[in-house]
Order: structure tokens, then sequence, then C-alpha cells
């Protein structure tokens, strides 16, 4: 069984980002490979806290391993852990990356690990992430869904081969030295010939770009979390456009758009429903169904009942994606007033209307529309 994130970090689950971010630069600095070299032990402990941070540093993904914990993470494309992490197949150079800027100054800035094979503060480049929005309807929203996208992303070319760029020699980095006032001063910066990847396309196929590159179609299968809201982005993790050289894909970024519903308003994780009732209904008392997601729901109205009144389903909402709950339905009672009488309907309104059982008389009992609304947001 896989150890809890919080454990592996050794923090609460209400921590801060702050917190979050200290305890796995403590634990980073305390298994890193440059310190543990050829300690296998070390360098999983190094993985475990890196897929750890990836998931409680990144607050959509946090929120969905706090409501379904391992088990809701997924681990494929179409999880928000997937692409080198949340799957096992952790990836070093992934790891210094994403999250070489928590190690500060150590290591040589976190750019490379020892061992020498790969050299020391060479720069893995990420390629260019992609966005697209996905429109949700609100039942999908409530009860999440999967949904499989077309995605156009740039792919290395079939049979292109890269050589180590001479410039840099594969560093990705050129250093300059400039003559100052101060002396002499030493500063690094990317490769203008290889835009920091340490390669250079030595052969490719006609149909690729400069970079090697050709566009492709893939169909990305995304896992959307129960409770997500209009304009929330999620990220599928390398399934962007893919880098140059060994570099490491980009990420998709999924923006969620909410399609309007019929009946329906949300407002946060809360839904607001117009139920329309006759005069007669008001005053006799009657029972209505009303829709809610995924079914239809009857409520009874007793007999008087004012225009206004609102009655509330607890927890036929949304559920919160933080994993606070559900939120309620609201039901607003609105009287119709007809507006095309017959002769006959007006001459009966006529006989009843100085009538005193007819005539308004609010009691003390009777809410104004400001105390009502008052109420519903306690």
């Amino acid at each position: 069984m896989k150890e809890d994130y919080y454990d592996v970090l050794g923090i609460s689950k209400g921590a801060s980002d702050s917190e979050i971010k200290k305890a796995y630069r403590k634990m980073a600095i305390k298994y890193h490979p440059d310190k543990n070299p050829d300690d296998k032990d070390a360098e999983e402990k190094f993985k475990v806290a890196a897929e750890a941070y990836e998931i409680l540093s990144d607050s959509n993904k946090k929120a969905r391993y706090d409501q379904y914990g391992h088990s809701g993470m997924g681990g494929g494309a179409g999880g928000f852990g997937g692409g080198g992490f949340g799957g096992g197949g952790m990836n070093m150079e992934d790891i210094f990356s994403q999250f070489g800027d928590v190690f500060g100054g150590h290591f040589g800035g976190g750019g490379g690990f020892g061992g020498g094979g790969r050299g020391r503060g060479r720069r893995v480049v990420k390629g260019s992430n992609l966005r697209i929005r996905v429109k949700l309807t609100l039942d999908e929203m409530v009860e999440g869904a999967e949904k499989k996208i077309k995605v156009n992303r740039l792919k290395q070319a079939k049979g292109v081969t890269y050589t180590t760029c001479k410039t840099c020699r594969g560093t990705g980095q050129v250093t300059r030295v400039q003559n100052t006032i101060l002396g002499q001063m030493q500063t690094a910066a990317t490769c203008p010939s290889c835009q920091g990847a340490g390669k250079m396309v030595d052969k490719k196929p006609a149909n690729a770009d400069a970079n090697g590159m050709v566009k492709d179609q893939d169909t990305v299968s995304i896992n959307i979390p129960a409770g997500v809201t209009d304009g929330i982005q999620l990220k599928v993790s390398g399934k962007g456009n893919d880098a140059p050289g060994d570099g490491i894909p980009g990420d998709l970024l999924v923006i969620i758009e909410e399609l309007e519903h019929d009946t329906l308003k949300r407002e946060g994780i809360n839904l607001h429903h117009d139920l329309y009732i006759s005069f007669s209904e008001a005053a006799l008392g009657c029972a209505k169904e009303v829709e809610i997601i995924g079914s239809k729901v009857r409520i009874n109205l007793e007999a008087g009942i004012q225009s206004g009144t609102i009655r509330r389903l607890r927890g036929k909402g949304l559920p919160s994606l933080e994993g606070y709950g559900t939120g309620d339905i609201l039901i607003h009672v609105n009287v119709w007033t007809p507006q095309n009488l017959t002769k006959d309907q007006k001459e009966m309104f006529s006989k009843i209307e100085d009538d005193d059982e007819i005539l308004p008389n609010p009691g003390k009992s009777h809410k104004s529309f400001f105390n009502k609304v008052k109420d519903m947001f306690q």
C-alpha cells in the first residue's frame, strides 16, 4: 500500500503551501543523489518525496487526493498525476526540471545530479504547453466526467536524429565574461543555437520542421473530478508539445467552461431553482415535482404559501472540490399573477377583492424579502 503523501513529507493535512514546500525541500536535500551516491534506498525516497510534492503543491491535484486518496489520482495519460509522476515511473530529469527551484543554491542549482553521466548544470528543456477548453453540463460538474479530446500537438518526427550542440557542448547554456568597473563578471544564458536543448537536429525527414517536429493528433482521456467550477484550469502532465532531443513534453492545460442549465442556476456549490405556482395552488396548497441533478424530487407546499418563500433541499447541490461537503438546492417559490383574464375570471376576482381574507395582512411571522435573503446566507 502506498504511503500517505502527508506522512511522506511529515506534515499535517492543513499545511500551508510554504510549509509543504519547506518540508519537501528538507526531504529533497536529505536524500539528494549527490549527497547519497549509489544509494538506491535514498534515491527511491527522493522520488517518493517528489511525487508527494507534485500532488500537494498543486491545488487541483491536492483537492482530488484529499477527496479520493491514491485511488483518485490515476496514473495514465488522463490522470492528473501522469506524465512521469503518480504512476511510479519517476524520471530524475523531470524532478529537477519541474522542482529545481526548490533546491535553491544546493547541488549546483538543481540542474543536474551526481554520477557525471548527464553533466552537472545541464538544463532540461520542456516542450511548450497547450491549452484547450472543455464544455461541461451541470450534471457532469456534479458527478464528474471522463472526456476524450482530440489534441493537435508537436511530436518528434520518426527517423529524426540529434547531435550535441557545438556552441554549448550539450549543456544548453553559454557563459559570457564581461569586464566591469568591479572586475570581470561571468553570466550564464540560454544557448542561442539550440535554445537550451543541448542538441541540434542532425537528420530529419522532409515533413519535419527545423526542430525535427511534426504535427500529429492524439486522443487524450481527461478525468474531470466532481465539483469543478467554470474557469478552473486542470493540468494533464506530459500531453503538451514534445521537446527536441531528450527533453520532456509540455503539459495540456484544460480550462473548464460551464454550459447553462435549463432550470438550475449555480452559485458556488449551491443551486437555485425558480418554482412558479398559480394563485389557486398557493391558496389551497399543492405538490410539485422539481428537477434536481440526475432526477426529480417531489415537494409539498402548504396552503397559504407566500411568494418568495424559499425551500432548501440539503445536500442536493454540488460537491466541494476541496472536500468541504456538498451544497444545497434552494427552491424559490413564486406565485404567478395571471395576465390575460377572461370576463368571467375578472368578475370572480372583483367579487373577492375587498374580502378581508384576501387582502394582504402580513404578521410578525411573515418575513420580508430582505430577511429571507439574510436567512438564506446564514
